[in-house]
């Protein structure tokens, strides 16, 4: 046999002697608290407020949960074994991506809990029904407007971080730890025509909206009089508002957007009931 051929081989089995070490070290790999990441250093979420998220969130088995910045994949893994929910964990670090997946095989869950690496400014989440993330508050605000842009009712829980003037609509505190709860709210600021139905004649009237966030306020057009909103709110998909009419009655209106249009019941307090619909301007 030549030296050649077995010089080749010599480096053949070498490189396959590192290969396998390789493959040994990363299966080895044990991440620890405050190592380095892309934006953030790793610490993971203590287990109680993992589920006080995923809690707060009312997570469901219909439910899709996406974690952004996985780690060791915990509220992936939780969210399908505790809560019987798909989910996926985003995490950048390749070799931590690798360690949570194996976390969730070994919790029995790979059926519905995935960990893949990628970027989480580059991994499109918009089909989460519940979204969590533990990450800076510059990250926060930095996702917000595509957090804004999913669908209304989403739920969003992070751990320890608000979102700055975007007020959570919950926080919750454990051991000293906070978590905050936000519902994605439907856009629904601007001009509406809106046409009320009862008693078979109907009505139709102008609606103003102003909205911060899940914040409203407005008015309503009747004839000459302008008659501001009382306890207008939006949660998610779901408005409701009041307003004293020109007889001095209040109406209470409740009801559902979806996307230019709004339609839903009202009641007044001398007990009329009727229909309601608006399309957007």
């Amino acid at each position: 046999m030549s030296r050649a051929i077995l010089k080749g081989a010599a480096v053949a089995i070498a490189a396959a002697v590192l290969a396998t070490a390789a493959i040994a070290q990363k299966k080895d790999y044990q991440p620890y608290v405050g190592q380095q990441g892309k934006d953030v250093v790793w610490v993971p979420t203590p287990d109680e407020v993992v589920e006080r998220m995923l809690n707060m969130a009312q997570t469901k088995a219909e439910d899709y949960v996406i974690d952004l910045g996985a780690g060791d994949g915990k509220i992936a893994i939780a969210a399908a074994k505790k809560f019987g929910a798909r989910s996926l964990g985003i995490e950048y670090n390749p070799e931590m991506a690798a360690y949570a997946q194996r976390n969730a095989k070994a919790a029995g869950v790979l059926g519905r809990a995935q960990i893949q690496q990628g970027d989480i400014f580059a991994t499109d989440f918009t089909q989460a029904t519940v979204l969590t993330m533990y990450l800076l508050p510059s990250l926060n605000i930095k996702l917000r407007p595509q957090i804004l842009a999913m669908r209304p009712g989403t739920r969003v829980v992070a751990h320890a971080f608000n979102m700055e003037d975007w007020e959570p609509d919950e926080v919750s505190e454990i051991d000293g730890r906070r978590t905050f709860l936000w519902i994605v709210p439907a856009s629904v600021g601007g001009r509406w025509t809106m046409d009320l139905l009862a008693n078979g004649a109907s009505e139709k009237l102008e609606l103003n909206l102003e909205q911060r966030f899940q914040k409203l306020d407005g008015s309503v057009h009747i004839g000459p009089v302008v008659a501001g909103l009382r306890e207008a709110r939006l949660s998610g998909f779901n408005v409701a508002f009041a307003y004293v009419d020109n007889k001095g009655v209040r109406r209470n209106f409740a009801g559902r957007v979806v996307g230019a249009q709004m339609e839903g019941g009202f009641r007044t307090d001398n007990g009329q009931e009727g229909r309601w619909a608006a399309a957007k301007k």
